[in-house]
């Protein structure tokens, strides 16, 4: 199991690992599931689990770049030259005959070429008459010929083990020849929503001391852009024995549980799952909102608990949840956390003991943190596209300085 955090006693407040060393840990225990072939179509936001070789050449023959006519570079020579027409090519014919000194055959783009030829001139410079055809100048520069296999030839790795495949990548694979790929298989995802007080969006206003569930259906939307399936979304009250009995609720890879993270008298989160034997792997991280997340493993199924504050939870589940998917989809830690640098387009606070990692909207002159900072806000959401990461201590960073920012899913 590697590594795990020291859990800290009820009441305890000071977190036990910072954001590095918890990702660290979990980037060793999120490895690929297994695999399986898929056909092209199916394969988008896949990672690749064999690597693509080419089976045919590309192009498998010479052909034309251009609509114009294939010519010979010996025939070419200053001033008006005639040529007589053999006939027509056209992509996907047979390959036309050789053409001798004076002659030449009109071709279409990706036509094959007549043995002999080595150049196309463009149908803009050419004026056809009868059986023949004028050239009002030598033609310079690029002969418009692309030769057999000069963009790949069977056998050559197109795309590498690992890569993800995106509408470019699907190009590639199809002019490889393929009609299925390999790929590591989806995570299969559990929700699971706790608090006796919430109850579905469209209802909490039938009940004077209910809420909307404002995460379940969020947390679902990122994890299914993150590339994983959720095959159960479950909304449970505040019950041990009941949020322990859910992991048996559906065949999952991970279940991701929504609320009771911290030490309240109702948070069953995490002990619920310890009583099934649980082993957490880190818990309370030096991070500013989301220090009560957790991450565990119940024999192969893993665990993560994100606090019940949605501005909280959306963040941990961008930082730990986003990640995690990736490691077990074939992919890098690092592909869910595409950190950049942006200039800071409003002062920012020196920060506090834990790092933070601050809502903020993006822009092309950079990065704007939103005016308020409450970990169980919801309107602040609205606003930020990105979070902007800030160490423990940091001091006050002035407009134009550069801070980390991650973008949001």
């Amino acid at each position: 199991m590697g590594k795990h955090a020291t859990i800290l006693t009820s009441g305890a407040c000071a977190a036990s690992i910072d954001f590095d060393g918890a990702l660290a840990i979990l980037a060793a225990h999120a490895r690929p599931l297994g695999k399986e072939s898929v056909a092209l179509a199916d394969a988008g936001g896949r990672h690749l689990a064999a690597p693509v070789l080419a089976r045919i050449d590309a192009p498998r023959r010479d052909c034309a770049a251009m609509d114009g006519y294939a010519v010979r570079d010996a025939d070419l020579k200053n001033g008006t030259i005639f040529l007589r027409s053999r006939g027509t090519s056209y992509a996907g014919g047979a390959k036309p005959g050789a053409i001798s000194a004076g002659e030449t055959w009109r071709v279409m783009t990706g036509a094959p070429l007549p043995h002999g030829s080595d150049r196309v001139v463009m149908i803009e410079h050419c004026r056809h008459r009868g059986e023949l055809v004028a050239l009002d100048a030598a033609p310079l520069g690029k002969p418009h010929v692309r030769k057999a296999g000069s963009d790949f030839v069977a056998g050559d790795e197109l795309l590498a083990a690992g890569t993800r495949m995106t509408a470019a990548r699907r190009v590639v694979a199809s002019a490889a020849d393929h009609s299925e790929v390999e790929v590591w298989r989806r995570p299969r995802i559990l929700l699971v929503a706790t608090g006796d007080e919430i109850l579905a969006p469209g209802c909490a206003s039938r009940m004077p001391n209910a809420i909307p569930d404002s995460l379940s259906g969020a947390i679902e939307q990122m994890c299914v852009l993150a590339g994983a399936d959720v095959v159960a979304r479950l909304r449970l009250p505040d019950n041990e024995q009941a949020i322990a009995e859910a992991q048996q609720e559906a065949s999952a890879d991970v279940v991701v549980v929504i609320g009771g993270a911290s030490r309240g008298d109702r948070d069953f989160g995490r002990s619920a799952f310890a009583s099934l034997g649980l082993g957490v792997a880190f818990a309370d991280v030096a991070i500013k909102p989301g220090k009560p997340v957790w991450y565990g493993r119940l024999g192969q199924t893993h665990v993560l608990g994100l606090p019940g504050n949605p501005t909280a939870a959306f963040t941990v589940a961008s930082l730990f949840l986003a990640p995690l998917i990736a490691g077990l989809s074939g992919g890098k830690i690092s592909d869910a956390l595409p950190w950049q640098l942006r200039h800071s387009t409003r002062p920012i606070p020196p920060n506090g003991p834990r790092e933070a990692f601050l809502c903020a909207s993006l822009s092309y002159e950079g990065a704007a943190i939103c005016d308020r900072q409450d970990a169980s806000g919801q309107a602040m959401l609205g606003l930020a596209d990105c979070l902007v990461r800030r160490p423990a201590h940091a001091p006050t960073a002035n407009v134009g300085d550069l801070v980390p920012v991650l973008p949001l899913c």
